[in-house]
């Protein structure tokens, strides 16, 4: 991947809904797959197979991502959320290529999300990576709370790398580095990558900001300045964790295109398109998103002002 270009992975179909009282509907979230393919979108996460009684937005994921594939397979990378053996058996009936799996960094909030340890989690993909291994599918990680968690606090840094090269020792292709209550700075950043660039190649990181304190750009930024090319973005800033209190939405796609087009850094995303989509979720959610650029837009210009 050239220096001056990155890639986003759009997780607003997955982690950007889990959280969202409106659910939408099979065919809407096909459609909302669709605006965003058609603005540019390439990764994309299209849903979760977990327990529908705890995460009833994720219902339908395997009519979504048979629908998506089929359609877009040969131009998109599609990805789905899987906890465990059972999650991954459910994929394996689909087309998808790629799956992803998450671990906490907090034993506090691995109970909360999952009702397991750290340990007892990382048993469970043992199963998974065995089942994509024989089926050629690629797994990436999920690294949450690398910051701080909403239950211990502060997360130890050495904890965060340690977890992060057994994930990669395990064989996720990528990892992605989330502060999933977004409570960290720029500073705190590029003290945690510098330190997983020394176990982890930094092309197998991805950063996954949350804007809860209105720092995920800046985040973003700092990731990128210490050689990351990989972020997760979600349409419209929409997001939030269930287990999670306090936490708000992923970093809005539109509003890293904005930042990145401006420094004229690739990210093959059509932002034009994106607030389009971001007009289309609006009005079926019934709310304004939490988008900075989503609500306002490009610069429009008003005209001269004549002085007298």
């Amino acid at each position: 991947m050239k220096k001056s270009s990155v890639q986003l992975v759009e997780v607003g179909l997955r982690d950007g809904l889990q959280n969202e009282k409106h659910q939408f509907s099979v065919g809407e979230k096909i459609e909302m797959a669709e605006l965003l393919i058609a603005a540019g979108v390439r990764r994309l996460e299209l849903g979760a197979f977990v327990r529908p009684d705890r995460v009833p937005q994720m219902t339908g994921s395997a009519e979504i991502i048979k629908a998506v594939l089929g359609k877009y397979g040969s131009k998109i990378q599609g990805s789905a959320l899987v906890p465990n053996e059972t999650g991954m058996t459910a994929a394996l009936e689909t087309p998808v290529k790629e799956v992803a799996v998450f671990a906490s960094c907090s034993e506090s909030f691995s109970q909360k999300n999952i009702n397991c340890s750290i340990e007892e989690s990382l048993a469970r993909f043992e199963s998974v990576f065995q089942a994509a291994r024989k089926n050629k599918i690629r797994v990436r990680g999920y690294l949450s709370t690398c910051f701080a968690c909403p239950y211990e606090g502060k997360i130890s840094a050495k904890k965060v790398v340690a977890l992060a090269r057994r994930l990669y020792k395990m064989g996720c292709y990528e990892i992605s580095i989330g502060d999933t209550i977004g409570v960290a700075g720029p500073k705190d950043v590029e003290e945690l990558f510098k330190m997983l660039k020394k176990v982890v190649p930094v092309a197998k990181l991805a950063g996954h900001f949350h804007d809860t304190r209105g720092m995920a750009t800046a985040n973003t930024l700092a990731a990128y300045q210490l050689g990351v090319r990989v972020f997760d973005t979600s349409l419209g800033g929409l997001g939030g964790c269930p287990y999670a209190p306090g936490a708000s939405g992923n970093v809005a796609t539109e509003d890293v295109v904005y930042m990145f087009d401006s420094m004229a850094v690739k990210t093959g995303l059509n932002l034009d398109r994106l607030l389009a989509a971001n007009q289309w979720v609006k009005s079926k959610m019934g709310k304004e998103l939490p988008s900075k650029v989503g609500r306002v837009g490009r610069l429009k210009p008003l005209g001269k002002v004549e002085h007298r």
